[in-house]
């Protein structure tokens, strides 16, 4: 605890940073995946109580810290958890989410984030849990008609993915009007990094970061880069990034900001995003090695840009992101040759 606890001071020194407050008892749904293990390091250290809820089909058992509570099953179960009375909030992260996956298998989707995430909310309803962080995604608004986002644009999800988050969102929305349970959902793009001796372990990457330091190891082939013709200052795509230990933050903040009977929709995002191009370079000077890399053609439905706002995470939660590009590739860098020295 006192490593974790000054770790977390080393790397998050920030006066406007996660409010003191009476520990709580919180159920972590997905808390042994790479964003929920993150969390739950966090709410670690900020010395709440955590029972991590995974079925382990995409999380890591030993991704979850020692002295928490792992329980598997699924997240349809929750209420086994929950029956046992005297929780204080869910921080929901239990959630398929590859794009592709869900245009293939779009029932997986709606069965496991939609009903999955229905059967969570009646328990929540039922063993009377205040208040509940919702993992979501900035890909509900589809492609934008404006950059940055902000969470008054229209959502428009291309993908069974985004429309079951966004289906989500919208039952939060009539929970708290009916129930009186306090709510936030956070929407945001592309999570790297790692922090506090968690990070990315996915059994199918499609995240750039972990895909082009793999490409720079030798440990896959060649880079695609999809486009350098785009209407961009070095024709490649700009994306958003944040730094998983600034999501953590951002969820324990808003773990305290939920108020009853409120549903609050906050997006996160840099507010200004990085090109592929500025990533790979990136890459290679954290790592002192060149990326491998092919160009190919442009992907379909493919933006220029997608960049979200973060002024009302800021305004609501005291939020903004605190670490950059080279934080982000360094951390991911460092958490990959720990893993293969395991």
């Amino acid at each position: 605890m006192n490593t974790e606890r000054t770790e977390y001071d080393a790397v998050l020194a920030d006066p406007a940073g996660v409010a003191p407050r009476e520990p709580m008892r919180v159920l972590v749904a997905g808390g042994a995946g790479y964003i929920g293990s993150v969390v739950t390091r966090l709410l670690i250290a900020e010395g709440h109580h955590v029972t991590v809820l995974d079925d382990l089909s995409t999380g890591h058992a030993d991704a979850v810290p020692s002295g928490v509570e792992l329980v598997r099953a699924d997240i349809a179960d929750a209420g086994t958890i929950l029956a046992r009375g005297g929780f204080d909030g869910v921080l929901h992260f239990a959630a398929k989410s590859l794009v592709g996956e869900s245009v293939s298998d779009p029932a997986k989707y709606w069965r496991t984030n939609v009903c999955g995430t229905r059967a969570l909310l009646d328990a929540v309803a039922e063993f009377s849990v205040p208040r509940l962080v919702f993992s979501s995604t900035a890909a509900v608004y589809g492609e934008p008609d404006a950059i940055p986002i902000t969470e008054d644009a229209p959502t428009r999800p291309t993908n069974p993915y985004g429309a079951s988050k966004l289906s989500v969102d919208m039952m939060l929305a009539g929970e708290c009007a009916a129930t009186g349970l306090g709510a936030v959902s956070l929407r945001y793009f592309n999570v790297a990094g790692a922090a506090w001796g968690a990070g990315e372990r996915h059994g199918t990457e499609t995240h750039l970061i972990p895909l082009a330091l793999d490409a720079a190891a030798g440990r896959r082939g060649p880079l695609t880069i999809f486009g350098e013709d785009w209407p961009t200052p070095d024709g490649t795509p700009i994306r958003d990034y944040i730094h998983v230990a600034d999501l953590a933050r951002a969820h324990v903040l808003a773990l305290g900001a939920a108020t009853a009977g409120r549903h609050l929709i906050c997006n996160l995002g840099s507010g200004q995003g990085f090109s592929v191009r500025q990533v790979l370079d990136a890459v290679t000077n954290v790592t002192g090695l060149d990326v491998p890399q092919q160009v190919g053609p442009r992907r379909a439905g493919d933006p220029a840009r997608l960049i979200a706002s973060h002024e009302r995470a800021r305004a609501e939660l005291g939020w903004a992101p605190q670490q950059g590009l080279a934080d982000m590739v360094r951390d991911a860098w460092d958490f990959a040759a720990n893993l293969a020295n395991r």
